[in-house]
């Protein structure tokens, strides 16, 4: 019987790597989130994709979920990681593989770029595990979105209801582009 489960959870595990290597994640993520070693997860993510790991560190940096795409996509991609997490009883890292999957639905729905990978999703939800991110209502849409935990949540805008001054102007793939009464009522402001 024992046999038996633990070749379950082999299973089990291998078929969570497969999905987290066809979602884009790095070798780190797999190594942290499966218990299998090293050398095998290196020959099934040879096996799956078809090339070898990518080298380095992962990014571990906050800065780069505040800037303004960066947090737009975090903040959906966060927002479904929340809803699943309070809806559903999956295991941590299913819960991020679901909201990712929802996530790149989301944006392929909407014609955008996606600009979040699946390793960028699991390191902001590690982030916001160890209180080095949070999520603040913004005060003007009430929308929740990705911020430093010392935000002043009180007078907190987000970057959908004031953005930047050259956000969605862009033509290339992947720019965001604001509804026309939005963009209206941004080149009155100006």
């Amino acid at each position: 019987m024992a046999r038996s489960k633990s070749i379950l959870t082999e299973a089990r595990q291998i078929e969570r790597a497969v999905t987290l290597i066809n979602l884009g994640a790095r070798l780190q993520v797999l190594e942290s989130e499966t218990d299998l070693s090293y050398e095998r997860l290196l020959r099934l993510y040879k096996e799956v994709s078809g090339r070898s790991p990518s080298k380095g560190q992962l990014p571990f940096s906050t800065d780069w979920f505040m800037t303004w795409q960066p947090n737009i996509h975090a903040s959906l991609f966060l927002n479904i990681h929340e809803y699943l997490n309070k809806t559903s009883e999956l295991e941590e890292i299913d819960t991020i593989i679901k909201a990712y999957q929802l996530y790149l639905e989301q944006t392929q729905s909407q014609g955008l770029e996606p600009q979040l990978t699946v390793t960028r999703a699991w390191r902001l939800v590690k982030f916001v595990d160890n209180g080095m991110l949070t999520m603040t209502k913004c005060t003007k849409c009430g929308g929740h979105y990705v911020t430093h935990p010392h935000e002043i949540a009180k007078h907190y805008v987000c970057g959908l209801c004031n953005p930047p001054a050259r956000a969605g102007k862009g033509r290339q793939a992947g720019s965001l582009q604001l509804p026309s009464a939005v963009a209206r009522q941004a080149a009155t402001c100006e």
